[in-house]
């Protein structure tokens, strides 16, 4: 049972990551998904995306869950019935999940890959990026900063929110091993929403995490933990 990392970001949120390795039918063993669910799961042509579905409800039993305590919105967020905090992501053979218990929360992992240079200037100013010494290094930046305002997307899950006009990421100094963190705000039709955001890198991916700041002083809180 492949559950790849288990990380105890502070004492009320935690982040767990799949690494896909199992076939459809063993996945499928134990999981008994919502009418709604199957049907979505039905209508993946995808096998690797079926997958994924399915792991996703592993990490779901991992924290507690079943697929029963999920529901999803309008805009297609998830939420858990007990009114603790969800967010979900899947990218190649790697899914991961980050639940909380009083904040907003939003995950994305994606692969390192060249091609984000060429849409690059949709999301984030290029000029912010000419110190770095190398393409891979600027490819590691350009894959945090898409990752934040992606995990930033799914917190606020607004028709209209622009990666590139109301989304900033503070800038942040790579690092070559650990986590990386920085804060971002959204500023949509005049209204601020502020977030810690940390970034994790393995196997040619990055996982990003966000988490909404409330009443608490929630920089001083964090406490990153990998327990598996």
């Amino acid at each position: 049972m492949p559950l790849y990392k288990t990380i105890t970001i502070t004492p009320k949120v935690k982040l767990y990551i799949w690494k896909i390795e199992e076939s459809e039918v063993e996945l499928s063993k134990d999981i008994v998904l919502t009418s709604h669910c199957q049907e979505r799961m039905d209508g993946m042509k995808s096998e690797m995306h079926r997958r994924g579905f399915l792991s996703i409800r592993h990490l779901m039993a991992e924290a507690g869950y079943i697929d029963h305590d999920l529901f999803y919105d309008d805009a297609g967020k998830p939420h858990l019935k007990d009114g603790r905090f969800i967010s979900i992501t899947h990218s190649n053979h790697f899914t991961g999940i980050i639940v909380a218990d009083k904040d907003d929360v939003g995950i994305d992992i994606e692969k390192q890959r060249e091609k984000i240079l060429r849409i690059a200037y949709k999301f984030t100013p290029l000029e912010e990026y000419r110190t770095l010494a190398n393409t891979a290094a600027i490819v590691r930046k350009l894959t945090m900063v898409w990752g934040a305002k992606e995990s930033l997307y799914k917190i606020y899950s607004t028709h209209g929110l622009s990666f590139l006009q109301h989304i900033n990421v503070n800038d942040f100094s790579l690092k070559e091993e650990g986590t990386t963190t920085t804060t971002a705000e959204v500023l949509y039709k005049g209204k601020a929403s502020f977030y810690h955001v940390g970034f994790m890198e393995f196997e040619e991916f990055t996982c990003t995490y966000a988490i909404k700041m409330g009443n608490e002083l929630l920089e001083n809180q964090i406490d990153l933990r990998a327990e598996n």
